[in-house]
């Protein structure tokens, strides 16, 4: 029996797989958030995983506050960057499988083709740095990784643009939502079925994957997509991202080229307006 250790368990991809392995009797899936397992302690993070010794870790935990990842950089480092080089230590020691869960804020956001993941990274806030740097320790502590980095994560669970576009829309008569930061958002449910499809299929191939949903939009057209699903009718305006300044640069482009988790797992990926249908279906706001 595969026994799976999820960090990050009760973040929206971790609340997803739940669901996904929910009653599976050929997998025991271990959920873990901060109080079991506390990703800022650097020294507990190999000896608490071995209390568990799972035979797969999906790591999905970080330090995910961007903005306040600026002011709050050593946290942000310790999670994002030393906790991922001591999982992938401890996969290295026991002979663990890992695919952990990196982000678009690793490249800057200037390219105007979808991004390889062979694409020249070059972070511009506090948080991209610290998960390029946890890329880099996983790669340098385990050979056969896989790191899937993802954008614009959604779900029915936790907190996220969906919705809190959906209570803004509600509370106001008029909204504004940036125009000009062009990528794919990700219904966390799709790389949930993704990653346990690649779990349970015969190959692993190690390496940087990219995972979104296809398709290619702004914060302000997924915001119209919200209130056109939704039926509501308050008013989007769309604005430049220098309308909305914020402590944490974002990049402007990163929609990022799925080829090759496709053609390497032989993978389906839906259309980001099909998933977010899916998605508000399942939500009541």
């Amino acid at each position: 029996m595969k026994k799976i250790l999820i960090t990050g368990g009760g973040g929206q991809l971790g609340s997803e797989l739940k669901d996904l392995y929910r009653g599976r009797q050929d997998v025991k899936a271990v959920f873990v958030d901060r109080e079991e397992l506390a990703l800022e302690d650097i020294d507990g993070i190999i000896e608490g995983l071995r209390i568990y010794s799972p035979n797969i870790i999906i790591h999905g935990g970080a330090y995910t506050a961007v903005d306040r990842a600026e002011t709050e950089a050593e946290l942000a480092d310790t999670v994002n960057h030393l906790a991922s080089g001591e999982i992938a230590k401890y996969c290295s020691q026991y002979g663990a499988k890992l695919i952990a869960i990196s982000t678009d804020y690793v490249f800057d956001g200037n390219s105007s083709i979808p991004l390889k993941e062979s694409a020249e990274v070059n972070p511009i806030n506090v948080y991209g740095a610290t998960k390029l740097k946890g890329e880099q320790a996983i790669q340098a502590n385990l050979l056969d990784a896989i790191i899937i980095r993802t954008a614009w994560v959604y779900s029915a669970y936790g907190h996220n643009f969906v919705k809190t576009m959906i209570r803004l829309m509600n509370e106001r008569d008029e909204i504004s939502v940036i125009a000009d930061q062009i990528g794919s958002p990700t219904y966390a449910l799709d790389l949930a079925k993704a990653i346990v499809d690649i779990i349970d299929g015969k190959k692993w191939e190690s390496g940087l994957y990219h995972f979104s949903n296809e398709g290619e939009t702004s914060w302000f057209d997924f915001a119209v997509a919200i209130k056109e699903i939704k039926g509501l009718d308050c008013v989007i305006n769309a604005i430049p991202t220098s309308a909305y300044p914020t402590p944490a640069k974002r990049p402007k482009y990163s929609l990022l080229n799925k080829t090759k988790i496709k053609e390497t797992f032989n993978l389906q990926v839906p259309y980001w307006k099909d998933s977010l249908i899916k998605m508000l279906a399942k939500i009541q706001l």
